[in-house]
Formats: C-alpha cells, sequence, structure tokens
C-alpha cells in the first residue's frame, strides 16, 4: 500500500510539515507554539509510524525551527525515541538540524538530542 505525502501549511503559531515517503524525509520548519501541541503533534507522530512499517534505505529528517515551546520540543523527543529506536533495528537515518548564524537556543537544543539519542546529526548554520 502506497503511503501518501503528509502535507502541513505553516501558520502564524506552527511549523510547516511534509512527511513524503516515496523520497524518505520528514521536514519541519517554522515556529512551533502551537495551542495544544500534543493534538497538532500527534498527526506527525502516527504517520511516521505509518511511515517505519516500509520505510526507504535512508530516512533524512530536516529540522528548522525559528522558535520552539516547550510543549513542541517534548513532542520532538518523542519523535527522536521513535527515530532512535528504528535507528537501533537497522533503519538508516540522517538529522539536518538548521539555526539560524546568531540562534544559540535552537543549536543548543539540536545538540542536547543529538548528544542524547546519538543519531547521525549534520549542523547546518543559516546566514539570514
Amino acid at each position: 500500500m502506497k503511503m501518501e505525502v503528509l502535507r502541513i501549511e505553516k501558520e502564524k503559531k506552527t511549523p510547516f510539515i511534509e512527511l513524503d515517503p516515496s523520497r524518505g524525509t520528514l521536514t519541519i520548519e517554522g515556529r512551533s507554539i502551537p495551542e495544544n501541541p500534543e493534538s497538532f503533534y500527534d498527526v506527525v507522530y502516527s504517520a511516521m509510524v505509518e511511515y517505519y512499517r516500509y520505510p526507504r534505505n535512508l530516512t533524512i529528517f530536516n529540522f528548522q525551527f525559528e522558535y520552539i515551546n516547550s510543549g513542541s520540543s517534548k513532542f520532538i523527543l518523542k519523535l527522536f525515541r521513535l527515530i532512535r529506536k528504528h535507528y537501533d533495528s537497522g533503519n538508516d537515518c540522517l538529522i539536518r538540524w538548521f539555526y539560524e548564524e546568531d540562534d544559540e537556543n535552537i543549536l543548543d537544543l539540536g545538540e542536547h538530542y543529538k548528544n542524547t539519542f546519538k543519531l547521525p546529526f549534520n549542523f547546518i548554520e543559516i546566514y539570514s
């Protein structure tokens, strides 16, 4: 069964999200301060669980947060637990963590996830 692309357009308080199963990519970019992070991100988490039934050889995760609140970062932790579980089962991945040149908070958050989950991370500095 072919899985459809999940696409959520960026809004004022929520990021752009795209899970493209055929390319093996998940992109999350923008501000993440939804009123109810759990209900917002549950759709994404469920889609990732579905994706991992028939994953690509390499899954690339593109994270590019302008700002992320604590409720959203809890979801990202949950997502990283899922990624780590599948990585341990032999599903290769690459985390591409984008951050603005002066944004220490987003860089530190990415480094925290890298150190916690020991996944392949690629930090990419963006110049505005």
